[in-house]
This record gives C-alpha cells, sequence and structure tokens, in this order.
C-alpha cells in the first residue's frame, strides 16, 4: 500500500515551483504546498480522457453538472453537508476566491481579519484590495488533552466590534498550524460574526486531511448559524496533488452573497480550467480508497516529524490535526536567521518570516518516506 507513495515522480527539470527555487544546489525543497505523490490513477485516466478527444473549447463551469455532481457527492459522503447545485461557485483556486469575497463583501477604507500566522497569498489580500488587514493571533490551548494552537478569541471578539470590520477571512484546518477548530470554536466564530455583522470567508481548502483520529472537520457554510454569513472556499487540489489545473469552488449558501461574489468577479477572474474540472470529478468520484491509503501515510510522516524535531536542539513544534505542514519553532536555536539554518543545513522549509513568524519555518511532510528521512537527518546533522 505504501508503494503508491513511496515511488514520486523526479519534479527536477519539470518547472516544479517548489523545485526551482533551490535548483542547483543540495538543498531539498520542502516548502510550498503542495506534495511529491503522483495523481490517483483515475484522475490521470479522465486527464487522458479528455486530451484523447480531442478539442479544449470553451466549456461553461457552471453547465458541467458530472463535476458539480461529484462535488455534492463528496460533500454529502465526507462531511455530512447536503448542498444545492446552485450554491456552488468554481473559481480558478482558493486565492482569487478570498480576494473576490475583499472585493464583494467591503468598501475601501474597510477592515479585513486575518487570523494569524497565515499563509502569504492571504496575508497579502487586504492590502492588495485597498482595505487594511487587522491580524488575529493564535494562542496555545493548554486546557484540550493535548498543546494545540487555537484563535486569540479574545482579539477576535475585540477587533469584530470595530464598525469598519466587514470580513474575517479563516484558513479552517489552520495553515500553517494545523488546528482543526472544533464545535465550540466554530459556534463562538458564529456569534463573534453575527452579533458584529462580520461576515466570514472560510478557506478550507486542507478539509480533506484530517490526520488525527476522533478529529472531524466542520465547513462553515453547514452550520445553521453561518449559512447566511459565510463563503466556504474548497477544492480537491491539495488533497489530490492537482494545484496546478487551477479549479477550485467556494460555497455560498445565501442567494445575495453569491450574488456579490459572482459579481465582483465577472470581467476579472477566468473560468476553471478544463482539465482541472476533468481531475476533481473524478477525484471527488473514484478516488475514496487512494485518499484513505494516502491519509494513512501522511499519519506515519507526521508523527515522524513530531518526533524528529522535538529531539532536535532548539526546535519543537505541536502535532497538527490536519494538512501535510509541521509548523516548526526555531526560537530556541539563538540564531539571527532561522531560514538560512536550515538552508545550510541542506533543507529548504517555508521562511516563517513570510508567515509573519520570523523565528519559525514551515516544513512540508507530503513526501515519500525516503525523501522526508533525508530532510530529518539534514536538520538534525
Amino acid at each position: 500500500m505504501s508503494a503508491l507513495f513511496d515511488n514520486t515522480p523526479s519534479r527536477k527539470d519539470t518547472h516544479s515551483f517548489k523545485w526551482q527555487k533551490y535548483k542547483g544546489k543540495d538543498i531539498i525543497p520542502a516548502w510550498v504546498a503542495d506534495t511529491e505523490f503522483s495523481c490517483a490513477q483515475p484522475i490521470l485516466d479522465a486527464i487522458s480522457a479528455q486530451v484523447a478527444h480531442g478539442n479544449m473549447g470553451y466549456m461553461l463551469p457552471g453547465q458541467h453538472t458530472s463535476a458539480i455532481n461529484a462535488v455534492v457527492r463528496w460533500l454529502k459522503e465526507k462531511h455530512d453537508w447536503h448542498i444545492e447545485p446552485e450554491w456552488l461557485v468554481w473559481t480558478p483556486g482558493v486565492v482569487p476566491a478570498f480576494n473576490t469575497a475583499c472585493k464583494a463583501y467591503c468598501s475601501a477604507g474597510d477592515k479585513v481579519l486575518i487570523q494569524t500566522p497565515n499563509y502569504p497569498p492571504l496575508l497579502a489580500a487586504p492590502k492588495l484590495n485597498g482595505l487594511e488587514r487587522v491580524d488575529i493571533g493564535t494562542v496555545i490551548d493548554t486546557e484540550s488533552d493535548t498543546l494545540r494552537h487555537t484563535l486569540d478569541f479574545d482579539a477576535l471578539e475585540r477587533e469584530a466590534a470595530d464598525p469598519k470590520c466587514t470580513l474575517f477571512i479563516l484558513c479552517n484546518p489552520m495553515n500553517p498550524v494545523g488546528t482543526v477548530l472544533t464545535q465550540a470554536e466554530i459556534d463562538q466564530i458564529a456569534d463573534i460574526c453575527s452579533k458584529n455583522n462580520v461576515k466570514l470567508c472560510s478557506d478550507e481548502i486542507h478539509c480533506d486531511l484530517i490526520l488525527e483520529t476522533g478529529k472531524k472537520h466542520i465547513p462553515a457554510g453547514r452550520e445553521a448559524s453561518l449559512a447566511d454569513n459565510s463563503v466556504t472556499l474548497m477544492a480537491a487540489s491539495k488533497t489530490f496533488n492537482i494545484a496546478g489545473l487551477g479549479t477550485s469552488f467556494a460555497i455560498i449558501p445565501n442567494r445575495a452573497l453569491r450574488q456579490s461574489f459572482t459579481n465582483a468577479a465577472a470581467g476579472i477572474v477566468p473560468w476553471v480550467n478544463v482539465m482541472g474540472l476533468a481531475a476533481t470529478e473524478a477525484a471527488f468520484t473514484q478516488c475514496d480508497d487512494w485518499h484513505e491509503q494516502e491519509l494513512d501515510y501522511l499519519r506515519g510522516n507526521r508523527d515522524r516529524v513530531f518526533k524528529a524535531i522535538n529531539n532536535i536542539d532548539g526546535l519543537s513544534m505541536l502535532k497538527a490535526d490536519a494538512t501535510f505542514l509541521a509548523w516548526v519553532d526555531a526560537s530556541g536555536l539563538g540564531v539571527d536567521n532561522v531560514q538560512t539554518w536550515a538552508e545550510q543545513k541542506g533543507v529548504g522549509p517555508s521562511p516563517g518570516v513570510d508567515f509573519h513568524k520570523a523565528d519559525h519555518f514551515r516544513i512540508n511532510f507530503g513526501c515519500s518516506r525516503a525523501m522526508l528521512e533525508d530532510i530529518l537527518v539534514r536538520l538534525g546533522a
């Protein structure tokens, strides 16, 4: 079973964004959030069938009923969320989607609440749209069975009360810290947003990568308290490693919110990729077994990273509930630049400074065990 994920294709000389950064250097790229795994065979077959047909003309995503039905099926089976097909709005990535949300639900000079640390495109979204970013930090939850990161709810309550705050962009599961928010936490977010007239845009692109036994993802739009006040962003891209095909979707149950979102995207945001629709349909209808095997493999990787990192002097981390990303606290190293320290060891993580946490870095463990062991041996050398 592990052979599926042990035997990863080489990405050298393939123009891979992740691998180009350190081209020609003895540094293992462990940064961008895509995996090293080959796509599941049904996805490759679906893409091949599209190519074999021979015509790559316009295809309107809203008329692609088989891809829409695949999303409906997946959300029902995996997340107990019964959506109406008309709630779905196709987008060419979650980054364009949350930027569209900024345009749709904010006016010039408004403030956008952003959970931090967070990945760079999300941190950049408010300024790109002429808005002011207000950071809501994370804190260590010491009351749960194991230490975990969670939102600073006191800060969220305080900042959301500002009438200029009109939108909260959340990442759940959280990137980079890997937390899956609980029902109580989702309820608290819903309450704060509701009483302060703040709309929620929930980036849930890692929702199908829950690794911790007993944890369940709670889609924002599934909650009655958020259904009319939220945009839920999802994709097959992280789970099934098809990010390069530029296909994701927003689920917006409220008609008025959906219309505002669609209007904000009009003329700027392109239709999703024909190949991405084919791949998403296959992923959400034919790859359940592959998905379960991937989760099992990633759990093993996560546990290996957790043990190894916490045995390296100067490094520590909390175990992630989800994603294939490890958020490493390197403050104990006592060095001026933790990114340089890692690169001198021959490992290229995501720089913590890009997430607004300069004494941390993020390690991508969505790779073969052999590649992961090489990364960990180098860091511990």
